[in-house]
């Protein structure tokens, strides 16, 4: 296993730094990974990826690029790194949240799932030896087992159900991996704990996966319509069940107060489309909270979006530019937003180790905290 944690604070809770070992690089812990769902990150540049925002890793979207522009063009290409000249790790996502929430006409059995495409309507299947053939022709350097996602209000039954299908999904995606690679070049396959709002559900998920073996285990099924109290109690509650010498990866969330908490949980893995999708929409994150670009207030506002940060953006541009930028529907106005809100959560993962390592997490956590929610207007 090509996985390590390197130093634990036990004073705040559990929260840990470690590093993770990858064909494409080495990736340090906790991190955050910005969302590149067809094959970019939205309106950047892999070189900014790499040289502003300074991101390790990212991830892609299997249900879409399946789609488009087809695994055939990717694997011609030489994988999805080489398609986007992206020079590092990639994470992808198995595409059953996709399937779940986007897709038409699912008709679902214990082989996988039959579904017509958002896009035109065609049918197709995806069970977990398709999820995993396609990752494999894309080179994911992290790739994720097939899992059935249900909403948060979903019935007891339901989602013992979904857990049942997702444990069975999970052993046949783990046959289908050690097959396409057969030669362990390092990659990685994750599971993916479900059981929704029932403690014994997500339990009882947690302990199958681990029988099955996998270097890696995500936290699924949250941040899919419950309250964020719920969310950030079932994570908890999950994290006690999953083992401390290999990464916990929580899917799909979430605001920078959320993510210090989870840190604090004992978990080193992170995505969200929220500070790219926030920032096409004129919201920038800042140390001291969220701002709406197009304020009226910022017309005559010269300063950077935030003096604390070491963004590009706010150190060469101000407040009153980018909002003039949003207010003439100059695409740049979001290109700028985007580079900023990832690069503030970037560092806000990097501050996170620098604290943990220094043993101060438990005092830093809170008070960024709390300067962050006073400034939320």
């Amino acid at each position: 296993m090509n996985t390590s944690i390197t130093d634990e604070d036990k004073s705040f809770n559990k929260a840990r730094v470690g590093n993770v070992l990858l064909p494409s690089g080495e990736i340090s812990t906790p991190v955050f990974m910005p969302v590149g769902t067809q094959a970019t990150v939205k309106g950047i540049i892999p070189r900014d990826l790499k040289d502003v925002i300074k991101a390790s890793i990212i991830l892609g979207n299997t249900y879409h690029l399946n789609l488009r522009p087809g695994v055939e063009v990717i694997r011609e290409a030489g994988g999805l790194a080489s398609f986007m000249n992206w020079n590092g790790p990639i994470l992808t996502d198995s595409g059953g949240f996709q399937v779940f929430s986007l897709a038409k006409l699912r008709k679902l059995n214990n082989e996988g799932v039959f579904f017509h495409s958002h896009i035109d309507g065609s049918e197709i299947f995806l069970g977990p030896k398709e999820a995993i053939r396609i990752q494999d022709s894309l080179s994911s350097d992290i790739a994720m087992c097939l899992d059935e996602c249900p909403p948060a209000d979903a019935s007891k039954i339901e989602i013992a159900k979904a857990v049942d299908r997702s444990s069975s999904w999970a052993k046949s995606c783990s046959a289908e991996w050690s097959q396409t690679n057969a030669l362990d070049d390092g990659r990685k396959l994750f599971g993916i704990v479900q059981g929704g709002r029932f403690p014994e559900l997500r339990k009882r998920s947690a302990e199958e996966l681990q029988e099955i073996g996998f270097p890696g285990y995500a936290i699924g099924g949250v941040s899919v319509g419950e309250s964020e109290e719920e969310m950030l109690k079932q994570v908890c509650f999950t994290e006690q069940f999953l083992p401390k010498n290999k990464p916990r990866y929580v899917m799909g969330v979430g605001t920078p107060t959320q993510l210090l908490k989870m840190i604090g949980y004992g978990i080193d893995m992170f995505d969200c489309v929220l500070p790219s999708r926030a920032a096409r929409h004129g919201t920038a994150y800042t140390s001291s909270g969220k701002i709406n670009i197009r304020n009226e207030k910022f017309r005559l506002d010269f300063s950077p979006l935030d003096k604390e940060t070491d963004c590009f953006v706010s150190q060469n541009f101000s407040r009153a530019y980018i909002r003039h930028l949003f207010m003439t529907k100059e695409s740049l106005g979001g290109v700028l937003l985007t580079l900023h809100n990832l690069r503030f959560y970037v560092k806000l993962m990097e501050e996170a180790r620098e604290q943990i390592q220094l043993g101060k997490y438990s005092e830093w956590a809170p008070s960024w905290i709390k300067n962050y929610n006073s400034g939320i207007k």
